[in-house]
């Protein structure tokens, strides 16, 4: 399939807007890491005077058949009970998108249970959840490709709404031993260091878990390459989200990053285009053993580390506040000469 273009972020406009935030009336530096993130933002937009538009996080829903090997503390039924919980608006992902005026998406990838139709779910539906991995591939190359076509194609259409910043959350029992082992296989990193409790996995389930992944990955030797291993060790949500997160970059959008999960997805998405990275802001290191391990092969620092474990765009949604800020004082803030007040001596 044709992969959209991603356009490397221009860096001769990085003078004009450090010397933009600079300017600004406070002590240089005084902002701290919101001047990097105002600098970046810039560098995405554009502009010296960026405006965030239509703020959006789509949540991705799909169901992992590697649950049934008791790799998670929830059953698989789950996923499309909290499926139906994000559209009653009552999720905490539903809580932070309306506090913070952030348009909800919820997407059905692949739930393993048929979800009726309702108003804010959106039907992308590839299969009723994935194989499980630990026996066979998870996806066909064919699903894989359905799968990123669809994420691309969500994304596009908020990008018609007007959107310019938006943020990537999943649902999907058993997700975390998808990406375990992608970022296991991508980064070269044990996967003993990869894996966590999850939703709450308890040490003999732990040790369950680490011991299904090993003969996973040992059974899938030769899934090295970046959509290979994304066919073997994927759910259809993070195929999707990979997807998601190459067309909002090729549309020059603002993207938050969540945590372990949509990082393992971004991962793949780095490996088939690394100007990605250039659009993405690191929203939190998660509680998930393995996402500070990513967040350190991405060269990340992110805003807020707040042992959140819960996934759904969360992370993101609350980051936004953030990134808006930083836009904001960029976009409003007076400079020393405008303001008339005078600045330090020499």
């Amino acid at each position: 399939m044709q992969l959209p273009a991603i356009a490397p972020l221009d860096a001769s406009l990085r003078p004009t807007l450090q010397a933009a935030i600079d300017a600004k009336t406070k002590p240089l530096g005084a902002l701290g890491r919101l001047e990097d993130l105002a600098l970046q933002i810039g560098l995405i937009t554009g502009s010296g005077t960026p405006e965030l538009k239509r703020p959006a996080v789509i949540v991705f829903a799909g169901d992992h058949g590697v649950a049934d090997a008791g790799v998670s503390a929830y059953p698989a039924e789950v996923t499309a009970q909290m499926v139906l919980n994000f559209l009653a608006g009552g999720a905490a992902i539903n809580v932070f998108s309306r506090l913070h005026g952030l348009a909800l998406e919820v997407v059905d990838a692949g739930v393993r249970a048929p979800l009726p139709s309702a108003p804010g779910l959106v039907n992308c539906r590839i299969a009723a959840g994935t194989r499980n991995f630990a026996v066979e591939r998870a996806m066909s190359a064919e699903q894989v490709q359905a799968a990123l076509t669809a994420g691309m194609a969500r994304v596009l259409r908020h990008a018609q709404q007007g959107s310019n910043v938006i943020g990537f959350g999943e649902m999907g029992i058993a997700n975390t031993s998808s990406a375990a082992c992608l970022v296991s296989r991508l980064t070269d990193t044990p996967i003993e260091d990869c894996i966590g409790r999850g939703t709450g996995l308890d040490d003999a389930g732990l040790a369950r878990k680490r011991a299904v992944l090993a003969q996973a990955l040992a059974l899938h030797a030769d899934a090295v390459a970046p959509l290979d291993a994304l066919a073997a060790f994927g759910g259809f949500e993070i195929a999707m989200m990979t997807g998601a997160f190459l067309a909002a970059a090729a549309s020059r959008m603002v993207i938050l990053v969540d945590g372990f999960i949509a990082s393992a997805a971004l991962l793949v998405a780095q490996r088939l285009a690394p100007e990605v990275l250039e659009y993405c802001v690191f929203s939190h290191c998660s509680h998930e053993h393995g996402h500070r391990r990513l967040l350190d092969h991405f060269g990340a620092e992110p805003l807020l580390a707040l042992d959140l474990r819960l996934g759904e765009g969360t992370g993101a949604a609350l980051a936004y506040p953030l990134v808006a800020s930083a836009a904001a004082f960029l976009r409003e803030m007076a400079t020393f000469g405008a303001a008339g007040v005078s600045t330090a001596s020499s």
